[in-house]
């Protein structure tokens, strides 16, 4: 659970460098998080108002609409407020991922510009994933010392 909250510790920290650990725990904890919140939309009502058929729209009334019950709304508070509030440090973590491989953090301005161009996205999308996946360079580089393996660590002391 430590890993996994983290990048909240260094919230807007956009120096150094991050452990893959670090960085996909946290991506774990998203999703935990994200999947909690559907499954209430879904038990609030989401599925039936997703699923509603309705023969003739021109007819209907707003109040015969199905809409989302009081668990719904909860799900997609928490849902908006959590990715409200982990904006700032997914992107920090991202930052100090691309540190981490020796490589500037404004690389990660490019491909979420990249993205937006229709199927270049997907391949951007695919190239992060393996960039995140890839171990960072190890000892010292220009953006800090190794999060594994720090300088000065005494093994024995």
């Amino acid at each position: 659970m430590e890993w996994m909250l983290m990048p909240y510790r260094r919230y807007a920290e956009f120096s150094g460098r991050s452990r893959r650990k670090e960085y996909w725990m946290f991506a774990l904890f998203m999703v935990i998080v994200y999947t909690v919140g559907a499954g209430l939309v879904l038990a609030g009502g989401g599925l039936q108002a997703m699923t509603a058929g309705i023969p003739e729209p021109d007819a209907v009334t707003p109040a015969e609409v199905p809409g989302l019950g009081p668990l719904g709304w909860i799900g997609v508070a928490l849902m908006v407020i959590f990715a409200l509030g982990s904006f700032i440090p997914s992107i920090a973590v991202t930052v100090r991922r691309f540190h981490d491989r020796d490589m500037s953090g404004w690389w990660y301005l490019g491909f979420i510009v990249a993205s937006a161009i229709p199927f270049v996205g997907s391949l951007v999308s695919i190239a992060l994933l393996v960039l995140m996946c890839l171990p960072g360079t190890a000892g010292m580089n220009r953006f800090g010392d190794d999060p594994k393996n720090p300088v000065g660590y005494d093994v024995f002391g």
